[in-house]
């Protein structure tokens, strides 16, 4: 995409665009677009559908997308072994419904937009490779299905095949991946049956379904040189709602963890401004047990000398008797969003430690850092 589209496609989004950012995944809003909501015409009834518990997610027809309820996210994250060096990588196309109406007819009508991000860390590098783009539904590079996963951002792709493996291939600045990831069995719904509450009010919600253990294979293409997937890990989130955060909440702090005995774990915390919980959750899949009640203690901060956050990089997690440490690869896995989604989050891959040991891998979430997230 060229400079003066870039330019075009964030002066667009400053003034519509209404956007949650993952990992949740969850993903960041756009507090402009909300100024631009507000300025619309009172109309009847609710702006978007509300996320209610009881209602039964239904597949393949959930894989796909909902332009009903106002942002959507396919969030995939996790690990690969390429030629001998572990990797992280991420994969996220957000849907943001604007709540312009849906009456206008014209294309043009920036109602649906969709945005992604990619990244790839590796320790050599010392910071992520990151690109990230967007434009609005309606028009050939910008497409998606309601009754699968099938998503286009102008050649960036993410598709469910009848096998049921979802095949990414993405084209950035300075890499390309063509990435295909096979889950070991059927989705994980998270909360009550897909309602996962994510604060004190009815309201704070979203339908959230994940796919952890995902076998991950192909190529990666960096500086001239393409090299194959010998291995890898990764982690499938499928998420969309209405409304998240309280007002009390200023962002939020999310895992999602592979371990090597073939378990996984998710958690996340909502947190107020004085960096207390006001929400949090935490489950192992398959589900066994109740849901948990997760405890985050940070072990190390680090600053990002661009945005200015301060960032619990590792940190240890206590949760179902368990005491779990959490390594970051590198500590600068910081994404500059400001072209797309708006503003910083941190979105790393980390090891997992417990007693000393090893046990697997995942990747930790980490926004409202920069700057207090309005979703």
């Amino acid at each position: 995409m060229s400079r003066a589209r870039r330019r075009c496609l964030a002066g667009a989004l400053a003034a519509v665009a209404p956007l949650v950012l993952d990992s949740a995944r969850l993903r960041a809003a756009s507090q402009s677009a909300q100024s631009a909501q507000s300025a619309q015409p009172a109309q009847p009834g609710p702006l978007f559908a509300p996320v209610v518990p009881g209602r039964r997610l239904t597949f393949p027809a959930d894989h796909g997308a909902h332009p009903e309820f106002r942002t959507e996210w396919w969030y995939i994250t996790g690990w690969l072994d390429i030629d001998g060096v572990e990797t992280g990588v991420q994969i996220t196309f957000f849907r943001s419904a604007t709540g312009h109406s849906r009456a206008n007819p014209s294309r043009f009508a920036p109602t649906q937009l969709l945005l992604a991000h990619a990244a790839l860390a590796r320790p050599a590098d010392g910071r992520l490779r990151h690109d990230q783009g967007s434009a609005r539904i309606g028009f050939s590079d910008a497409r998606m299905s309601g009754t699968d996963t099938a998503l286009n951002l102008r050649g960036w792709q993410l598709v469910r095949q009848a096998d049921d493996r979802y095949v990414a291939r993405i084209t950035a600045r300075d890499f390309e991946l063509d990435l295909s990831f096979q889950p070991p069995g059927p989705p994980n719904l998270q909360g009550e049956q897909g309602f996962s509450r994510k604060g004190p009010g009815p309201a704070q919600a979203s339908y959230y379904y994940s796919r952890p253990q995902l076998q991950a294979t192909g190529t990666v293409h960096i500086e001239g040189r393409r090299m194959a997937v010998r291995s890898g890990r990764a982690w499938l989130d499928h998420e969309w709602s209405s409304e998240v955060l309280d007002t009390q909440g200023v962002g939020w702090d999310w895992v999602g963890l592979n371990l090597d005995d073939g378990s996984a774990l998710m958690a996340f915390q909502i947190r107020r401004r004085d960096a207390t919980p006001l929400w949090s959750h935490a489950r192992w899949l398959p589900a066994t047990a109740p849901t948990m009640q997760p405890q985050f203690e940070v072990l190390r901060r680090w600053r990002s000398t661009r945005s200015g956050g301060v960032y619990p990089v590792a940190v240890r997690l206590r949760v179902d008797g368990r005491t779990l440490e959490l390594e970051p690869l590198f500590e600068d896995q910081e994404i500059d969003a400001r072209a797309s989604t708006g503003g910083f989050y941190w979105e790393g891959a980390v090891r997992v430690f417990e007693q000393g040991r090893r046990i697997g891998r995942g990747y930790l979430e980490l926004t409202g850092y920069s700057a207090p997230l309005r979703l």
